[in-house]
């Protein structure tokens, strides 16, 4: 009797599980490469620089934006200057890769979307053709890299010293208005 009923909830929870996957189309970022040319000896990384042709679309098939008819998208790897679903997606590709990517609503526009064009909760589907892949020298790693850890290092020592600069100002003694009229009745 009790193993039946635990295989009855079981059954329950596993098809409300199954139910549940039915219904959000896509939880997790999904890559799939659709064309990979025969040499791809380097990779995009944090930091580099991708100029991409895109279509998004959004599940049901229409067209949200597309840079076909234009210039070539760039995106510097890192800085969030795409949705954070679609810069995801070019790490790890080569130059004249054409990938197809679907995203979650929360790596896209999120609960709001982006009235009117994109509806909220709505999972976005792109394809991409990386034109150029530019890596970053070592000086722009260095800038982006080192210079915010060193930034960040410098604040508190600033403020520190506007600290102890009001603090010993502020416990130097002041003269009082008295003392001052005393001196002078002294002269």
């Amino acid at each position: 009797m009790k193993t039946s009923i635990f295989l009855l909830l079981l059954a329950a929870v596993f098809t409300r599980g199954l139910a549940q996957g039915e219904d959000n189309d896509a939880e997790e970022l999904q890559v799939e490469t659709l064309v990979k040319p025969e040499t791809c000896s380097v990779l995009s990384s944090l930091g580099d620089t991708l100029q991409i042709h895109y279509t998004g679309k959004l599940m049901d098939g229409k067209v949200i934006d597309s840079s076909l008819s234009r210039d070539p998208l760039v995106v510097e790897l890192g800085k969030r200057t795409v949705i954070a679903g679609l810069e995801q997606s070019l790490i790890g590709v080569c130059e004249g890769q054409k990938i197809k990517t679907t995203i979650p609503s929360h790596l896209a526009y999120g609960k709001k979307g982006y009235p009117p064009t994109i509806p909220g909760d709505a999972v976005l589907q792109f394809e991409v053709e990386v034109m150029s892949l530019t890596q970053q020298t070592p000086w722009q790693k260095m800038v982006n890299d080192v210079f915010p850890l060193l930034c960040l290092a410098l604040v508190p020592t600033l403020l520190g010293m506007v600290g102890l600069y009001l603090y010993k100002k502020a416990s130097v003694e002041k003269p009082s208005k008295k003392k001052a009229k005393d001196k002078k009745k002294r002269k």
